[in-house]
């Protein structure tokens, strides 16, 4: 029985954010010592990031609110709500990104019909209520009153890949299940001026996305293509603990990422793969020789920053090629926490390089320090 990821469904909001824009209205805001300043510069400059998006229509130039609650544009300032304002912007447009996602990624679908999921996965790591995305979802959607519904939060980066994994047991477990999963970030509800180091990174990297898609047990329909779900592994580091965490203040989630995240993940990377590649001869052998690239044509790293990327393929001695789906991803949306690496995937899926039958590894990284990984087949 081969289980398919299939109908990959990427939504954003229409507000974008030009990278440049945001670097200098970050480096404008008083209260900045001149370290603080230093690093707003660097980390923008080198975040290899272009264009982000934004549920929060205030943060451009264009909208200016009346009574502006995150940015005020004719003065320039940043300003702080707190926590309950910022989640109830969470509730409100969450629950639109959920439902066009999840409708999205059904009629990408060929063959499956809203009637028939069985099952509703939602991810999320940037906003809290009940009821929750899950019902949202089943309640919008028309889903059966019995669809069994599932949410995995407050887990960060890496959460969708044991969201696919528990998506493909319940489809071992029943050859007839059909399951939505749907992951929605809006980051951009928690970024803030500061002078520590760790927020100026993550205000310079975090954005606003999300992604869908159907696992189920069925064949494919005649010209369509998806992801055989082959394998999946979990490997926690024994190092990086506090080097990357997420945790509720009272103006918004703090959000931790120290500057050793990629030499953590440098150090560890080829160990937390040999779970994944244990399963396949070849491709173990290949791990230990540095020849990864060649027997894996297709490479989802989640795109956590792009010293990350630049860490991940010096250590699995991939091509650029294999980095150019993360690299677009960074540069086009930015980091969009657990969503991003659907949209690798689906980078992956519509390009030309990707040929039926192909390897793809897919890898994502989160708090604890936390390395999810997964192996798929190109189907199509």
């Amino acid at each position: 029985m081969t289980i398919t990821l299939r109908g990959i469904t990427t939504v954003v909001p229409p507000t974008v954010l030009v990278q440049e824009e945001v670097r200098d209205v970050f480096a404008a805001q008083p209260g900045l010592n001149r370290l603080a300043q230093r690093i707003v510069a660097t980390s923008f400059n080198v975040s290899g990031i272009e264009t982000r998006h934004t549920v929060l229509t205030e943060l451009s130039w264009d909208a200016q609110a009346e009574e502006p609650q995150f940015f005020d544009v004719e003065s320039g300032a940043l300003l702080l709500p707190g926590t309950k304002v910022r989640n109830e912007l969470y509730a409100e447009h969450a629950t639109r990104l959920y439902v066009d996602a999840g409708r999205a990624a059904i009629a990408a679908t060929p063959g499956v019909e809203a009637s028939e999921v069985t099952h509703v996965i939602t991810v999320s790591c940037t906003g809290f209520y009940a009821p929750g995305p899950d019902f949202m979802i089943a309640r919008d959607l028309g889903l059966d009153a019995g669809v069994q519904r599932y949410h995995l939060g407050f887990m960060g980066c890496y959460a969708t890949m044991p969201a696919l994994r528990l998506a493909r047991q319940l489809c071992e477990a029943d050859a007839e299940a059909v399951v939505l999963v749907v992951s929605v970030e809006l980051c951009t509800l928690h970024l803030r001026t500061s002078n520590d180091p760790d927020t100026i990174v993550a205000s310079s990297l975090f954005s606003d996305g999300a992604g869908a898609g159907i696992v189920t047990a069925r064949d494919l329909e005649p010209g369509e293509r998806g992801f055989g779900l082959d394998h999946f592994a979990t490997r926690i580091t024994p190092v990086g603990e506090s080097d990357m965490a997420w945790k509720i203040g009272d103006h918004g989630f703090e959000m931790v990422l120290s500057n050793a995240v990629p030499a953590i993940i440098d150090d560890h990377i080829t160990g937390a793969l040999e779970p994944l590649f244990a399963h396949d001869d070849a491709l173990a052998g290949a791990l230990a020789s540095d020849a990864s690239s060649s027997v894996v044509q297709h490479w989802a790293i989640h795109p956590g920053g792009r010293s990350i990327l630049d860490k991940v393929e010096a250590r699995l001695a991939l091509t650029e090629a294999q980095l150019v789906p993360a690299r677009e991803t960074l540069r086009d949306f930015g980091n969009m926490s657990s969503a991003t690496v659907l949209f690798v995937l689906k980078h992956i899926l519509e390009s030309e390089a990707a040929a039926d039958g192909d390897r793809v590894a897919a890898m994502a990284f989160g708090p604890g320090l936390t390395v999810e990984s997964a192996l798929m087949t190109v189907r199509g």
